[in-house]
């Protein structure tokens, strides 16, 4: 654990024990007989990776709540205190973030080490909101009152993207979707009304029609 966290005296109580990074835990294996190895039986199987890392995401974040002085219950959870939350969670980054004064501000590839703190990455942290957003409304919670989707965790989440990108000299981007040109298009749109043409019309049944053989060819867009 950081050093951050062995505070005593009259310094604010660590609200949660944890002694590695809740973020990176990995989860445990499946027995044998989990994996198939044993007698088969008709319960369901472990959970994959993705609901056993959130299922602990949660656990964790309850346990902050209780812990949090004062005590916070879930309903009286708001966007602040998710905010709080990953503050603290930064004790157990790994990511170097280097601050304004800095040499290696904005270098990608620092030539040597400096103190600059280490913080978690805005890609864990923004991950880590998904699945909490997705548990809290698994147990319950409303989706319009999810604390994990309110408005200043999405803003905090974009000036932590920003600010990480110009201190690691890595900018974030979004991945563009390819899409098809009208080229592509037009043809897709021309084979596919050509092999609808080739094909009997029945034209006293709902099915066995032109719009049917359209639609089996994939990837064309209905004309109006």
């Amino acid at each position: 654990m950081s050093s951050s966290t062995k505070q005593g005296g009259s310094a604010a109580p660590d609200p949660i024990s944890i002694k590695e990074d809740p973020l990176s835990a990995t989860p445990p294996t499946a027995t044998a007989s989990q994996q198939g190895g044993g007698e088969s039986s008709s319960s369901p199987g472990p959970p994959n990776r993705y609901e056993s890392q959130k299922r602990r995401d949660w656990n964790t974040f309850l346990q902050y709540l209780k812990n949090h002085k004062p005590p916070l219950t879930l309903a009286r959870c708001s966007g602040a205190h998710v905010i709080e939350f990953l503050k603290y969670l930064d004790q157990f980054g790994k990511t170097k973030v280097h601050i304004t004064g800095c040499p290696y501000f904005g270098h990608p590839n620092p030539p040597a080490p400096c103190s600059c703190p280490l913080k978690q990455a805005w890609g864990s942290l923004d991950a880590l909101i998904g699945r909490l957003r997705a548990a809290y409304e698994e147990n319950g919670g409303l989706p319009e009152s999810n604390p994990f989707g309110a408005r200043a965790v999405r803003i905090y989440l974009k000036e932590v993207r920003e600010g990480q990108a110009k201190a690691r000299g890595i900018p974030y981007e979004k991945k563009k979707r390819k899409r098809p040109s009208n080229k592509a298009t037009a043809v897709a749109v021309t084979v596919n009304l050509s092999v609808a043409a080739t094909q009997p019309v029945d034209c006293g049944s709902a099915s066995g029609g032109v719009g049917d053989a359209y639609d089996s060819g994939g990837g064309g867009t209905a004309a109006n």
